[in-house]
């Protein structure tokens, strides 16, 4: 679902003293009545511009979509709501990719309700004691189904029966039952009826106020997955697309170029999934950024714009670097708060928690020299975290900012800080600093900061923003040292036992107790810890790190390092550490040019390898190298249901993809640029021609397959 709160105007009462010209208000969105996202806060107005844009998925079941308008006072405990605009699923169609404006209409505590409730009632005649005859009405409550959730857990739900009476009224109350939302109660109530029942308020309805209203954009589709036979011809021409030639031809290039108009480059982000999964993405990635780089023309433009390549690279920081920002931003992040500052050596009054630098803005007693040193304290611990945090940058980040230097070096080759440039494009302007001013967006904070946060946070990402510009690489040797990894950091050292190297006898005088230290640079043994290194082993030079038998040398817990010379075999203290050691070493040689494919799972002894019998000690491994791409990233991607979305967006831009198969057969035929190619990427309209006409046939196939099996409906709005 793809959400916009664009825009609230006139709100609250529109005439009396509760007018909110002094409050700050958000705009919560809720399924049924479970909240999962919301605006920031907009300060003292009644009409604020949000314009925030929340694309997610639906992992559930609803009935209802929700938009509520707080408003938050520094006097008052509780958000005070404003009103709602209410959308049931079934009519989310009507409204679908348009904007609107909605009437705000009343929060009412008593209909905020959502899920089922079966019950019973009947009605019976008594006969009292004295004679007369008096009615009695039961009420069975059996069971509740679908309750909300309350910050995504179960409750801990009661049913009430209320009777309401001119006179009085009666309540009676269910037992209360833990953590669920499908409560069974089958419980029995009388109420004896001496008076006729009134509704809730006696009927008396008042003429609501004119709360104000809210602009909404909202496009909601249903994936309709069909089985994965299906899809087969779909996926691989997709997984296909890294090794077309010019990749402008490629069926996922095809897709962002006929889709861009229409919903931007988000049709990408199912592409991006697809191919991450099945270890596609790294040569799609360089393959898109060399197509833009030969469009640039200025260096200190690299990767600027919102392009194809760009929010590709985009998309995979994202998926791939969330743990990445939890544990570089996350514990910096959480000191940020407004009512006081943490006390850097810098801060000349700890009591001061207002940053604001601009004259204007200053009220009486701040002092500017206090809040710059303030903020230079944040900025610091930010930005030390930041050039810490090499060691902790997935692998697929590395390699893609490797091939990034490697593509802008050689497009400008007399700018030597061109390759810094290509990379703080990203890792900077569109990763640090973006999660930093909206730490919500990444799972680093649970909603928008409170205003005066966000204005600290908004003046430290425009901080790491400058330190990472262009113009700053030239003159800031530590921004230079992250971006080709090259700051010095222990990142995990150890005991263990190491296997003499060159020695022709076997035996226990063959291993020795040493200390084994690796840094983002170097691995290196010691004789005893903070004593001089015995060996050196250049972390550039490491070519695979695994497992070695315990047949080899009769040992468990025994691991190889792979490097330039004779391999270095390891014995670590048990098997957590072995496997720490391999994730680690592994992890800092990822980016090696010439890492091994194979490798021997045993030892060269006695003339031969024991793993394969060969006598070449040279010979190349009899076994493939544990991949470790994706082992650092826990992801959870159905493939079905990316090529699914796929086929969606294909599907909802067939007039595009036509006109785009016309221009390339016009190319061909005029044998140059057309007026109508102009929309387009095509660098070879024979290739993309024959692209787009395989395209053509898949679709026509997977929809014949939607039609057999009446997945798709008419109605707009679902997919």
């Amino acid at each position: 679902m793809l959400l916009s709160a664009g825009e609230a105007k006139n709100l609250g009462p529109s005439s009396g003293p509760n007018r909110l010209r002094d409050l700050c208000t958000f705009c919560t969105i809720s399924l049924d009545q479970e909240e999962v996202y919301r605006t920031k806060v907009y300060e003292k107005s009644v009409s604020p511009f949000y314009g925030e844009d929340f694309y997610f998925e639906i992992p559930r079941p609803f009935q209802c979509l929700s938009f509520y308008v707080y408003a938050k006072s520094m006097f008052q405990i509780r958000d005070l709501p404003i009103g709602k605009v209410a959308i049931r699923k079934e009519d989310l169609y009507k409204y679908c990719g348009k904007e609107n404006w909605f009437q705000l209409q009343p929060v009412d505590p008593h209909s905020e309700v959502q899920g089922k409730v079966h019950l019973e009632m009947k009605l019976n005649e008594l006969i009292t004691e004295n004679g007369s005859i008096c009615q009695q009405l039961v009420v069975q409550i059996i069971a509740c189904q679908g309750l909300p959730l309350i910050s995504g857990q179960n409750c801990d739900p009661y049913a009430t029966v209320t009777l309401v009476g001119p006179a009085r009224s009666d309540q009676k109350k269910t037992k209360v039952k833990k953590k669920t939302s499908d409560p069974q109660f089958d419980e029995t109530f009388h109420f004896e009826v001496q008076y006729l029942l009134q509704p809730k308020g006696n009927g008396t309805k008042s003429k609501p106020d004119d709360l104000g209203s809210l602009r909404l954009k909202v496009t909601y589709t249903e994936d309709n997955v069909l089985p994965s036979p299906c899809y087969m011809a779909l996926r691989n021409l997709m997984l296909k697309s890294p090794d077309v030639k010019p990749i402008s031809a490629s069926a996922a290039h095809v897709l962002g170029d006929i889709c861009r108009e229409s919903v931007g480059y988000d049709a990408l982000l199912p592409v991006v999934r697809l191919l991450l999964h099945h270890n596609r993405l790294l040569p799609f990635l360089t393959s898109v950024a060399a197509l833009e780089l030969e469009n640039t023309q200025e260096a200190n433009t690299i990767f600027r714009g919102n392009s194809l390549a760009t929010r590709c690279i985009d998309d995979m920081m994202k998926i791939v670097g969330k743990s990445y920002l939890t544990v570089t931003l996350k514990p910096v992040l959480n000191e940020v708060k407004h009512t006081r500052f943490p006390k850097f050596a810098t801060v000349v009054n700890s009591d001061q928690h207002c940053i604001k630098i601009d004259p204007v803005k200053l009220k009486e007693g701040d002092n500017v020299e206090v809040n710059k040193e303030n903020l230079q304290g944040y900025v610091h611990k930010v930005f030390t975290s930041i050039t810490q945090s090499s060691s902790s940058c997935p692998p697929l980040m590395c390699d893609v900012f490797r091939s990034l230097r490697q593509l802008a070096s050689k497009r400008f080759p007399a700018d030597p800080h061109v390759q810094y440039s290509a990379v703080s494009s990203f890792i900077f302007l569109r990763f640090f600093a973006v999660a930093v001013l909206s730490p919500h967006t990444f799972q680093l904070r649970t909603h928008h900061p409170d205003p005066e946060i966000s204005r600290t946070l908004t003046l430290i990402s425009k901080t790491i923003q400058s330190l990472g510009s262009w113009g700053s690489l030239s003159k800031n040797k530590l921004v230079r040292q992250l971006l080709v990894r090259r700051c010095v950091h222990v990142i995990f050292n150890r005991e263990v036992h190491k296997r003499a190297q060159g020695r022709k006898r076997l035996g226990k005088k063959n291993f020795k107790k040493r200390w084994l230290r690796v840094t983002n640079q170097e691995l290196s043994y010691h004789k005893q810890k903070g004593k001089e290194a015995l060996c050196v082993i250049p972390v550039k030079n490491i070519l695979g790190v695994e497992k070695l038998e315990e047949s080899a040398f009769n040992r468990k817990n025994m691991f190889q390092v792979i490097h330039s010379e004779k391999p270095l075999y390891v014995q670590a203290g048990n098997c957590v550490e072995t496997n720490s050691w391999i994730e680690v070493l592994s992890q800092v040689s990822r980016c090696n040019p010439g890492r091994l494919s194979t490798f021997h799972p045993s030892a060269y002894v006695g003339g031969s390898w024991l793993c394969c019998t060969e006598t070449n000690e040279s010979t190349p491994g009899c076994k493939p190298c544990t991949a470790t791409l994706l082992a650092n990233i826990q992801l959870d991607i159905d493939c079905d249901r990316e090529t699914e979305r796929i086929f969606s967006f294909f599907s909802s831009s067939r007039s595009r993809l036509q006109k785009m198969e016309d221009a390339c057969a016009g190319m061909s035929v005029y044998l140059g640029q057309q007026e109508e190619c102009s929309a387009f990427t095509i660098q070879d309209p024979k290739e993309t021609f024959r692209t787009i006409k395989e395209l053509g046939e898949v679709l026509d196939d997977l929809q014949a397959h939607h039609d057999s099996k009446g997945a798709l409906t008419d109605e707009p709005g679902t997919m």
